[in-house]
């Protein structure tokens, strides 16, 4: 049976609506700035050549229903990563984004990811070669900034992944790449983004935050620690689960650990005292949500009823966490299950607002780009190819991903209508 009119009707004006995104955005009110006003608009920047192409093919096979859906998440405000270039030609990048925002008197945000030994030659492997360029590159970026408001998350895994690293509970870090020296490597990193978060903030419109990973990575304490380190207390806060897939009800109450553990461990009395603060790992049990109240009475017995805005805020990555992390099948034999990278079956999570609930939470934004690959996820088998998705070969990282964008629309919570 051939769609009705009015389903070819609405695919239709969702096709246009890709053509182009950013003069769907609703012409309303300019944001005054804070770190991230109420009633903020994002910027929604093109989408992705993949998806305006997975779109079209499904249009063109009579999917409407998944055409649409598709052509309404590309339409959402999402992250602009930006991941390369230099001097005037990454000037002008960023500058262009923040024109086409106010354009449509909304808020770009920014992924700036550029760092040296970023993800530590990984999936997203790449990055300035020295401290100096990568200070070069910080200073054309923020030159590209100017005057315009936006928001800009600083390194993703910047605070997750250290080279040479030895954590508060004297763990040493995997990653020790070879071209690095380890009696600098760490400390590089902390002044490197230290320097990206003062050149920012010196910006009066731009709002900085950092890498706190997210509640299955590091303990409260441990990202703690190193927001500390990396300058987060002259920064407007901490991001959480960029890239990955964690509930929002657990990043909200570890957001709300570190965020506390910031104002323990830099409090005259028990200054430094991070490895004290309770965290998902104890007294709570990771695995067993119903405990981490247990974590919650900790803090609230050593570090109290303390106003919001003493606190440090943080923003959530909600572009895929939908349907929570994911749990490998049982029975699996593979090296490492990779629970991060293209897990099946995730849905889009909440859609970006600046109104959430939280006093600690200054948005859901979707920094992730959703559709985008994680990489080619082996799960430690080596061979290349993908046992979770029936042993295919996952996009490279960053590519569109046809599956697993429409496994994000049709998962999605709320639901894509």
């Amino acid at each position: 049976m051939a769609p009705s009119l009015s389903r070819r009707g609405r695919c239709a004006r969702a096709l246009a609506a890709v053509a182009a995104l950013a003069a769907a955005i609703p012409l309303t009110v300019t944001p005054a700035y804070a770190a991230v006003p109420e009633r903020t608009r994002f910027y929604t920047p093109a989408p992705n050549p993949g998806a305006v192409e997975q779109i079209v093919e499904l249009a063109a096979t009579g999917r409407w229903g998944l055409a649409h859906q598709l052509t309404t998440m590309a339409a959402t405000p999402q992250a602009v990563w930006v991941t390369k270039y230099s001097g005037a030609e990454l000037t002008k990048l960023v500058r262009d984004h923040v024109r086409k925002a106010a354009l449509t008197r909304s808020v770009p945000v920014f992924v700036a990811y550029n760092i040296p030994f970023r993800d530590c030659g990984a999936y997203s492997a790449g990055g300035a070669r020295t401290v100096a360029e990568y200070q070069a590159w910080i200073d054309a970026f923020a030159a590209g900034l100017g005057n315009g408001p936006a928001e800009v998350m600083l390194e993703p895994d910047s605070l997750g992944i250290i080279p040479w690293y030895t954590d508060i509970n004297g763990n040493a870090e995997w990653c020790k790449p070879a071209e690095a020296d380890p009696a600098t490597a760490q400390r590089d990193r902390f002044a490197m983004l230290n320097y990206a978060v003062d050149r920012f903030e010196a910006l009066k419109r731009t709002s900085v935050y950092l890498d706190g990973t997210n509640s299955n990575w590091l303990s409260s304490g441990d990202a703690a620690d190193r927001l500390v380190r990396a300058g987060v207390r002259r920064a407007d806060g901490f991001f959480l689960n960029v890239s990955n897939f964690e509930a929002t009800p657990r990043l909200q109450k570890y957001g709300t650990w570190v965020s506390k553990c910031i104002h323990y461990g830099t409090q005259e009395a028990t200054a430094g005292r991070y490895r004290d603060c309770a965290s998902q790992y104890h007294p709570a049990d990771p695995k067993d949500f119903s405990t981490w109240t247990l974590s919650d009475q900790w803090y609230d017995a050593h570090v109290g009823d303390v106003p919001a805005d003493q606190l440090t805020h943080f923003v959530v990555d909600t572009s895929r966490n939908g349907q929570g992390s994911w749990t490998p099948p049982a029975g699996n034999t593979w090296p490492d299950p990779m629970t991060w990278c293209n897990p099946p079956d995730r849905g889009l999570g909440a859609r970006p607002t600046s109104s959430t609930g939280d006093p600690l939470i200054d948005a859901y934004l979707w920094i992730k780009v959703p559709g985008e690959s994680d990489g080619q996820c082996d799960r430690g088998t080596g061979t290349g190819t993908d046992p979770a998705r029936g042993d295919q070969a996952d996009p490279a990282a960053g590519a569109w991903f046809p599956q697993q964008a429409i496994e994000l629309v049709r998962l999605a919570d709320p639901p894509v209508r």
